[in-house]
């Protein structure tokens, strides 16, 4: 199946004492998936929430599709929990794992989707990638170095997303830092067709037109 537009807002951006009602929001405004940063202040520096309040946020919006991107040092620890939270898309960084591979195989068994995060200093080959493509449903390039939010957009991956949608045109690219109107087309051009966008949606004055007008560049570009 070809690559659809797909946007998704970062939650760390909204206001967490009301996450359920602003999540809800972000939904009715049109975006496709929430997009959970799970921290645990090692592998970042910044901690964030885990898998308990994932579970109570599901409880409260049923059918939301859920990606949590788990900036965390050991991501198999928290397959089995976030499965449980009702999880749809468990996306990890590679950079700490040792056999990528078998936490692919764990998150598949659990029945969630895998996604592959990288670094901004994290280089990609096709020796590397081709072992875990097979089994990867999305691959997330950083745009911003993890941790923190309000990084100004790093148009130097760019040419990474390009290769991904080179050598693999039919897998989920998802770009995450720093991404808005004045950089969506930087990043649909190279070939990105899921959007994480923190403040520039969330913080919007008008969240519906500010995710449609990411999601009609993204589309221009989609083939």
């Amino acid at each position: 199946m070809a690559p659809q537009a797909k946007i998704g807002p970062s939650i760390l951006n909204a206001d967490l004492a009301n996450l359920a009602a602003e999540s809800q929001k972000l939904l009715d405004n049109g975006a496709d998936y929430l997009h959970l940063d799970v921290m645990d202040g090692n592998f970042v520096p910044n901690l964030t929430f885990g898998h308990p309040m994932v579970k109570c946020l599901r409880n409260h919006i049923k059918n939301a599709y859920f990606e949590t991107h788990m900036m965390v040092n050991s991501p198999e620890q928290w397959i089995e929990p976030m499965a449980d939270a009702g999880v749809n898309l468990y996306t990890f960084h590679i950079e700490p794992v040792k056999d990528v591979c078998n936490v692919c195989r764990l998150v598949q068994e659990s029945g969630m989707k895998v996604g592959l995060a990288i670094k901004p200093a994290t280089k990609v080959s096709v020796e590397e990638l081709a072992r875990y493509m097979e089994v990867a449903d999305v691959v997330l390039v950083m745009t911003v170095e993890p941790g923190f939010g309000g990084q100004s957009f790093m148009a130097d991956m760019m040419p990474k997303v390009e290769w991904l949608r080179c050598n693999y045109p039919n897998i989920d690219i998802e770009v995450d830092g720093g991404v808005g109107p004045k950089t969506i087309e930087c990043c649909a051009k190279s070939g990105a067709n899921m959007i994480v966008s923190g403040t520039a949606v969330v913080g919007a004055p008008d969240q519906r037109q500010a995710i449609t007008q990411m999601r009609e560049v993204v589309q221009r570009y989609l083939k």
